[in-house]
């Protein structure tokens, strides 16, 4: 899921500094004298990587084909689960908003990767793609992920992971994670370069776990080891400065109690190649071998530590050019003044757009329109999956190509497998709901953890709008969307985006749930608990 803030180093990058070097710089941080435990080296720590775009049908894959030993050892070794439920829309910034505040969007206010913010009247996006950051202005994305993300969009009354580590006197550490808000100040250092065409200050204050680590413009190792944080090297957003970071750590004796890595660079060969690609995971099951080298054997590192590997979305094949799998937005509504990427707001705006691949939102700026004469105006593509939207108390979901709706709401007397009560009305079917009124449940079919997923992302910011998805093989479109024909994408409720991986190992705890929203509370109880002997 790597169209993110990489995305805006690389426009400037190629639009303004070919052949221009980095600045030398000093490492102003202090995160190596305030990151190692506390609790002493006989006490785990967790390391927890998060890769993007993992998917269990790869890694299944990859071992029946001998080909990720690493995968296959920390499976033999450890838990494997293959259906961990994500948050939703299945967008990166979102997720890792969910895993580190233990909350969907209506509680954390990460509604996407792009989302229309009706305070400031004005869209918000975080890195969607070049085409749309150059509209957008590479300005307002770059302060929307460097300085809004982490410091206002993400709901300051929602504590992160980092922070109630910190409470508890627990240090923790972030290694290229772009959700990262904690208790200890920090200083973002940007290039000259970035500076002057993105009217950005040379130093932006942040709050992050004890060490933090976020490519070039946070390298904590600066002047102590030589990190793959160059132009051609993404800034530092790549796999490699990332697990030499963790290496540093490991060899150092300065493991925090939490350490979160990032590995990005899987996703950008899904979203080119599509699910299949396998070159990439193989990459990884490498990249995993040194990591555990680290500690001697692997086996040592299953002894000494806790690791925590995930994914963060799945992804599903769009299908080639000539099937059609674009669904032009825009032309659903011709008669409508839809506001352009980069475009002002004005009063004869009638309706904005923030596409996240397979999944939008579609806003509804004048009184005189109804979100449902909006809906009707989509539902006829038999390429979209389903329209939801908000009616008083009610959400309501219609299925694309056809008349079916859905009608729902909480509380009530069906419970679902977590808990959570539910009122549900009219066509099921909408959403893969299965009902057994006699026990008074519902489980889920195609769309897991669906009823409040949807009802998260609905409740995730004010506004009256649509959340729209399409149907697997197809993906939505603005007029400057990135488009992956023929390759991946990600995005909607559907099971091929929400199922990820989770492997666990070093523990014989699990979760309470396969939820990324319960992965939070997992990290609390291993570290909170009485330290677990070496």
């Amino acid at each position: 899921m790597y169209k993110k803030i990489s995305w805006c180093f690389l426009l400037l990058i190629i639009s303004l500094m070919l052949g221009c070097q980095r600045q030398d710089s000093i490492p102003k941080e202090k995160d190596l004298m305030q990151v190692k435990s506390a609790r002493g080296e006989h006490a785990k720590k967790i390391i927890f990587l998060m890769i993007d775009s993992l998917m269990s049908q790869a890694i299944n894959k990859g071992i029946e084909q001998q080909e990720l030993p690493t995968f296959q050892f920390l499976i033999e070794h450890g838990q494997y689960y293959q259906n961990l439920v994500s948050s939703f829309p299945t967008m990166s910034v979102t997720i890792d908003s969910s895993l580190l505040t233990g909350t969907y969007p209506d509680d954390h206010h990460v509604p996407g990767l792009t989302w229309y913010s009706s305070d400031q009247k004005k869209v918000i996006n975080y890195g969607t793609g070049p085409m749309e950051v150059f509209k957008h202005g590479i300005d307002p994305v770059l302060a929307d992920a460097l300085i809004h993300l982490n410091g206002s969009h993400l709901n300051r009354q929602q504590p992160t992971l980092y922070e109630d580590l910190a409470r508890h006197g627990l240090k923790s550490g972030s290694v290229n994670g772009l959700i990262y808000r904690g208790t200890t100040d920090h200083t973002l250092s940007v290039p000259l370069w970035i500076q002057v065409p993105a009217s950005l200050p040379k130093e932006i204050q942040v709050k992050g776990p004890d060490f933090l680590a976020l490519g070039s413009l946070s390298n904590p190792l600066e002047g102590i080891k030589k990190l793959p944080d160059g132009i051609t090297r993404r800034m530092g957003l790549n796999n490699p400065y990332s697990i030499d970071t963790a290496k540093y750590l490991i060899k150092a004796n300065q493991l925090p109690d939490f350490l979160y890595v990032y590995l990005p660079d899987l996703d950008q060969k899904i979203h080119k190649k599509g699910p299949s690609e396998r070159n990439g995971i193989q990459e990884i099951d490498g990249q995993l071998l040194t990591l555990l080298q680290t500690f001697g054997t692997p086996e040592e590192a299953l002894r000494k530590a806790i690791f925590v590997i995930a994914g963060d979305s799945g992804a599903t094949q769009i299908l080639p050019a000539q099937s059609d799998p674009v669904i032009d937005l825009p032309a659903f509504f011709r008669g409508d003044h839809v506001l352009r990427p980069g475009e002002n707001l004005s009063q004869e705006t009638d309706i904005v757009l923030a596409v996240n691949e397979t999944m939008a939102y579609v806003y509804k700026l004048k009184a005189d329109r109804s979100l449902r004469d909006m809906a009707n105006a989509l539902k006829s593509d038999p390429r979209i999956d389903f329209i939801a939207w908000k009616e008083n108390e009610w959400i309501r979901a219609v299925q694309g190509g056809s008349f079916k709706e859905l009608a729902f709401k909480a509380n009530g007397r069906l419970t679902d497998p977590y808990r959570q009560k539910w009122t549900v009305e009219q066509d099921a079917e909408v959403l893969d709901v299965k009902i057994n009124a006699s026990e008074g449940t519902l489980a889920y079919g195609q769309y897991p953890d669906a009823l409040q997923r949807l009802s998260g992302a609905l409740n995730s910011h004010p506004g009256e709008f649509l959340v729209v998805t399409a149907k697997p093989g197809y993906e939505l479109a603005d007029r400057s969307s990135p488009k992956h024909k023929g390759g991946g994408g990600h995005g909607s409720l559907h099971q091929t985006e929400s199922l990820i991986p989770l492997i666990i190992c070093g523990t014989d705890q699990k979760p309470q749930y396969l939820r990324i929203v319960d992965l939070k509370a997992f990290v609390l109880d291993l570290l909170i608990q009485p330290p677990q002997p070496l």
